[in-house]
């Protein structure tokens, strides 16, 4: 009877290392085969999934209360299973190197718990080598057992897209990979129990690696250039959702669209592709122009609005701006590098005084991380601009004549006045004076309608 059935008949458990967006749905998910026990250092996260909280909002606070995951920080938890999944964060450094600490930590702390007849799966992003090269020496030092023989590691990416219901573990085609065969087979089928989508077999570790590292490259690559674009296209005064959506007509157009790119993904895994490609005398040209245009977003958006302030006569030093949205993408309340703090310290460096609405994001880790605390939508008066930064479902329903009710008023121009104005101007992107400073930066509101109601209007 191979581990796989054993963990089926419930002769064997599985442990799950790292309990973040990644690693806590790939535990409730697994939990509904076989006994799971859920390790996470952070205490506190601990006892919050202990009482049935989800912080992560992944799976939901029932599904936490209803999971048999037996969630613990304590390591020596570990020794009683025989199937370990490492799912960690990979995040990178002030240079931009790859900081493979939590990684190294995780692996060290598995290591000192490791038992004979084991496998290790690592779910974290990395740069092709790093669980043969880095990973097993520690699990080797730290156990004293001898990969190959007394265990056996494997790797599987991460594909979970967080804050997206749709596509979920169980849905998204699993690329799994093991050191040898018999390890492959393994880990394959252990994957089938919850992967409704099938499993692919990828040739080798390295290659299951480099899978996944390039994935996020490219997305990163498309916008990119579609940010790039949005640059030249508001140079021409050309809506660039406009010109987006005539080319999309055609049926092999890839329809990205500008953004601010930040996460624990997009934003940083190119890093670790040309980290490697350094280290192999290989100097990156495609990927690091895209990280480039990508990480200089913030700024252009900061800019942009005083820009459009300027244009609305508006005061720019001591002027109050508010940002809706601060996580990194809609829907997900993980606030790590993202890139609307970026737009904050633009904006502070002009003197502006920010406020940020976000009812969703981490609160504590706002905090922790950037020294923010959120402001409530009702708090929002007096403004001399508005910045739709990230698109929240809670914010949908958000209308134009809400928006007006956020700003300074004194000395506004009539909308009827406005109205009559406009209709005279001859530049259909140059708005007549007017306080309503809209910066909608995914295009939620519809621009037209925005500037008929007298927004001095603009978005990637």
């Amino acid at each position: 009877m191979n581990l796989c059935e054993r963990l089926v008949n419930k002769d064997e458990k599985l442990s799950l290392i790292g309990l973040g967006y990644v690693g806590m749905p790939i535990a409730v998910a697994f939990a509904k085969k076989v006994d799971v026990i859920g390790f996470d250092v952070n205490k506190e996260k601990i006892e919050l999934y202990k009482n049935g909280i989800d912080p992560t909002k992944e799976v939901g606070d029932e599904a936490i209360k209803n999971t048999t995951v037996e969630f613990t920080s304590d390591e020596t938890k570990l020794r009683e299973a025989k199937f370990h999944i490492v799912a960690v964060p990979t995040p990178v450094k002030e240079d931009r190197t790859p900081d493979l600490t939590p990684l190294q930590s995780a692996s060290r702390t598995l290591g000192r718990n490791l038992t004979k007849g084991s496998i290790v799966v690592f779910e974290s992003t990395v740069y092709p080598g790093v669980t043969e090269e880095i990973c097993v020496p520690i699990l080797e030092k730290e156990s004293g057992l001898k990969c190959g023989i007394d265990f056996k590691v494997g790797y599987s990416p991460e594909r979970i897209n967080p804050g997206d219901q749709l596509h979920r573990l169980e849905t998204i085609v699993k690329v799994v990979s093991g050191m040898d065969e018999e390890t492959l087979d393994i880990v394959a089928k252990v994957y089938e129990l919850v992967v409704e989508a099938g499993v692919y077999r990828a040739e080798s570790i390295k290659v299951a690696e480099a899978a996944k590292v390039i994935e996020n490259a490219q997305r990163d690559i498309n916008i990119a250039f579609m940010n790039e674009l949005s640059i030249i296209f508001n140079k021409m005064g050309i809506d660039t959702k406009a010109v987006l959506e005539a080319a999309g007509t055609k049926w092999n157009f890839l329809k990205f669209s500008p953004g601010l790119v930040g996460g624990h993904c997009i934003g940083v895994d190119p890093y670790y592709l040309t980290y490697k490609a350094e280290q192999l005398g290989y100097h990156s040209q495609i990927i690091l122009s895209g990280r480039k245009i990508n990480d200089d977003m913030g700024k252009y958006v900061a800019e942009s609005t005083v820009k459009q302030m300027i244009k609305a006569n508006k005061q720019i030093n001591g002027a109050k701006v508010a940002i809706f949205g601060i996580t990194f993408k809609e829907n997900c309340p993980d606030v790590r590098n993202t890139k609307v703090v970026d737009v904050i310290k633009e904006l502070e460096e002009y003197g502006v005084d920010v406020k940020v609405v976000d009812p969703i994001a981490d609160k504590d880790d706002l905090w922790r991380e950037y020294r923010i605390h959120p402001c409530s939508i009702e708090e929002i008066k007096g403004m001399d601009a508005v910045i739709f930064a990230v698109p929240h479902r809670e914010f949908q329903s958000i209308r134009l004549e809400d928006v007006k009710g956020m700003f300074n008023t004194k000395g506004l121009i009539d909308s009827e006045v406005f109205r009559e104005v406009a209709a005279t101007s001859e530049n259909h992107f140059i708005s007549p004076h007017n306080g309503y400073v809209l910066i909608d930066v995914k295009g939620m509101f519809n621009r037209l309608e925005a500037e008929q109601q007298g927004f001095v209007y603009w978005r990637l």
